[in-house]
């Protein structure tokens, strides 16, 4: 974890202190700087991501009544201009978080879901910008490093139940000439194969659509891994079995490296 925030630009550090101030003067738990500019990986065209902390009491109606009086702010200060003409995306992306993180219900086709990642990128990889109770080290305190066995038994089941269900299904696409779907398979296979990567090592991550090269060369630790998951990726000609013959293949890597692996 980052203990201080390393941000791209002068107007990236004046947007957030400007957020830093407005809140000051308002009813939050903290002031939670997330993603590219927390790790210090953000260029000039990212954007500011901020999470403000509340308490779970009326949630509701206090996110959406200080939504209001930030949009307000947010449109009338000067500060955030400067922010926008910085780079092309480069903006602040606010929410509002009460800390509850809950599993979500998985489908059979809809990849993996966001319970790590929300943990993680809240938590594991944030910076505090303001801390106005004590709810924020509350909830590093409970989350991590990891959560229990128990609930991390039966979340890797859960991935290993949809990964396989869509390699599964893989050939039997390709049979029918059904290739997009075979990719769009192969795809959520390769973010549930990313999940239960992370859960069997109880290491919370980032996201399962980029900056894959540094989660598993260096949050995973594991640089010999990565050439090999990109390679899946390589498909020199797609209405053929190629996708069917990378299915098999990453279905290998999830046994040597989840399943063989797992303890």
């Amino acid at each position: 974890m980052n203990t201080k925030p390393a941000y791209p630009s002068t107007e990236h550090d004046q947007a957030a202190r400007a957020v830093v101030d407005f809140f000051s003067e308002k009813v939050v738990d903290a002031v939670i700087l997330t993603c590219s500019c927390a790790r210090g990986r953000a260029s000039r065209d990212s954007c500011l991501d901020i999470s403000i902390l509340l308490s779970c009491e009326d949630f509701t109606i206090r996110r959406d009544a200080l939504e209001r009086q930030w949009v307000e702010f947010y449109e009338s200060e000067e500060v955030f201009g400067y922010l926008h003409r910085v780079g092309k995306y480069s903006h602040v992306d606010l929410d509002f978080t009460d800390g509850h993180f809950q599993p979500q219900d998985w489908g059979w086709t809809g990849g993996p879901d966001n319970f790590e990642l929300e943990i993680g990128n809240t938590l594991a990889y944030s910076v505090p910008l303001l801390e106005q109770t004590d709810h924020f080290q509350k909830l590093r305190d409970r989350w991590l490093p990891y959560y229990s066995n128990q609930l991390r038994q039966k979340r890797l089941a859960q991935a290993r139940k949809y990964c396989l269900n869509n390699l599964d299904h893989i050939p039997l696409y390709v049979k029918r000439r059904l290739h997009f779907q075979a990719f769009h398979r192969l795809y959520h296979a390769l973010q549930e194969f990313l999940q239960a990567l992370f859960i069997s090592r109880r290491i919370y991550p980032i996201a399962y659509d980029k900056w894959i090269q540094e989660q598993i060369e260096e949050i995973l630790d594991m640089p010999e891994l990565y050439s090999q998951f990109v390679s899946l990726l390589e498909i020199a000609h797609f209405e053929s079995h190629e996708i069917a013959l990378k299915a098999r293949q990453l279905e290998d890597l999830f046994h040597k490296y989840v399943l063989e692996q797992h303890i």
